[in-house]
């Protein structure tokens, strides 16, 4: 069976390429960016953008799995089913679950519920990668995280779990039109993951906390991914424009844990300390 990856080198495709090769099945890694992918030998990595639908390579695909880019979904969709792929599955967000998001995953779960193929969403909540992207520089320079609200709880979940969903959705029957939302196994506050990047690494990190004001400032200083996504992540903007105020959401219901991870793998979600030690080479 071959399997089209889409965002292969993302955080969450890198896992899908590698869980799918080692499994024996037949898979194409795309990125815009060839040179930056490192998979193993058996995987054959070609060139496309999701914002230029002609250069997906969909040809021979059976099954495809669907980095969200809403813009150009419905091309993509269709230029797929044409194709001849009969199933794919979109990396979506919790945030479509809870209503949050209208404008950025979820035409990307219609475009692909519109074509009539077999498909499956997986939502993920808070990505334990986020937590990288957002503090590894800092504690790479001096040992501390600076950042705001420090008891503030997060059901992170490792994005290998959220690639073995994908996986099993791709390549298993029972999945087909089913959406699944996926949290860690336990709430944590940011205080707590900090301190289970310092065991970790052996040694101990600081949280010193900043107003969201000032966390916003040094985000954006540092740039890339958490500039981007600072006034959503500290809550000065709403996760999209036509969606609801998070001032006007009762969040409690969101604090539990989903069983989803054990019940599709068979196995319980990892924590996000077993995170922090897969990755810790990115904080040394």
């Amino acid at each position: 069976m071959r399997v089209l990856v889409t965002g292969a080198t993302g955080h969450v495709g890198r896992h899908v390429v590698a869980q799918l090769a080692e499994a024996g099945h037949d898979v194409l890694a795309m990125t815009r960016n060839p040179a930056t992918a490192a998979f193993p030998a058996s995987v054959e990595v070609v060139r496309g953008d999701l914002l230029a639908p002609a250069s997906v390579p969909v040809e021979g695909v059976e099954r495809m799995y669907l980095f969200p880019e809403p813009r150009t979904a419905t091309e993509v969709v269709a230029r797929a089913k044409s194709a001849g792929v009969t199933r794919i599955v979109t990396l979506s967000s919790g945030a479509v679950t809870g209503g949050f998001d209208t404008d950025f995953q979820l035409p990307v779960e219609q475009a692909v519920e519109a074509s009539g193929l077999e498909y499956t969403h997986v939502r993920p909540g808070d990505f334990a990668s986020n937590t990288e992207r957002l503090w590894a520089r800092m504690i790479r320079a001096d040992r501390v995280v600076r950042y705001a609200q420090p008891d503030a709880p997060s059901l992170a979940i490792h994005d290998g779990d959220i690639a073995a969903v994908a996986v099993a959705a791709l390549t298993e029957d029972g999945h087909t039109g089913r959406w699944y939302d996926l949290t860690g196994p336990e709430l944590l506050t940011r205080r707590e993951q900090v301190a289970a990047i310092g065991d970790a690494l052996g040694e101990p990190v600081r949280f010193e906390e900043v107003s969201p004001v000032r966390a916003r400032e040094i985000l954006e200083r540092q740039g890339g991914w958490g500039a981007e996504n600072a006034g959503f992540l500290l809550g000065f903007d709403d996760y999209s424009a036509t969606g609801p105020s998070f001032d006007d959401v009762d969040w409690s219901a969101t604090l539990v844990p989903s069983p989803t991870v054990e019940e599709v793998l068979g196995r319980p979600a990892r924590t996000y300390a077993q995170w922090a030690l897969d990755n810790v080479a990115a904080f040394r």
